[in-house]
């Protein structure tokens, strides 16, 4: 009885800390991926935020950019900027692969091989994006936003913690 007990446990230990992040494209099997980051968005007055997940493919990478918004026809839309913290500026054209379900708004954008080295090298400062809502505009906060890679909102001088995530040490680690 001990040795199944053990067995069970050892099991689950390998089970929960072996476990991967995934993002799936539109039923496309599952490609290796950070944890989702919550990116500080202060202009966009609906949450603040936007939850950011980089996925590794064959063929660079994978940006997935998730938003809730108060209008069921507002999406993320056109290219979006990646911003690195060395300056570099990673520009990614809108394919028109989105996905909107339980009032939330998803866009996937890709990366080429070249833009994946830089990712793996350098954090991901902000990223730009652009949000476009149905006929009625007034229903969803729309235009363009910049999300920031901040964990809180506020902090003190005094605060001497890392305040930002560690996007190329994960990215790198796929």
């Amino acid at each position: 009885m001990k040795l199944k007990l053990s067995l069970l446990f050892a099991i689950l230990f390998v089970s929960f800390t072996n476990a991967q992040e995934t993002i799936s494209v539109k039923g496309s099997a599952p490609f290796p991926a950070t944890k989702t980051y919550t990116f500080i968005c202060e202009k966009y007055a609906y949450t603040g935020e936007i939850n950011v997940q980089i996925a590794k493919t064959d063929k660079g990478g994978i940006l997935k950019l998730t938003i809730t918004t108060a209008n069921s026809q507002a999406r993320i839309a056109g290219g979006v900027y990646v911003d690195l913290t060395n300056g570099d500026v990673i520009a990614c054209t809108d394919k028109n692969v989105k996905e909107s379900a339980d009032g939330t708004t998803t866009s996937y954008y890709y990366f080429t091989p070249a833009e994946w080295q830089k990712l793996r090298k350098t954090d991901i400062y902000a990223v730009r994006f652009i949000i476009a809502g149905g006929p009625n505009n007034l229903g969803s906060q729309t235009g363009h936003f910049t999300a920031y890679n901040r964990m809180n909102y506020f902090s003190t001088a005094f605060d001497k913690s890392k305040k930002t995530f560690d996007t190329a040490k994960e990215i790198s680690n796929l």
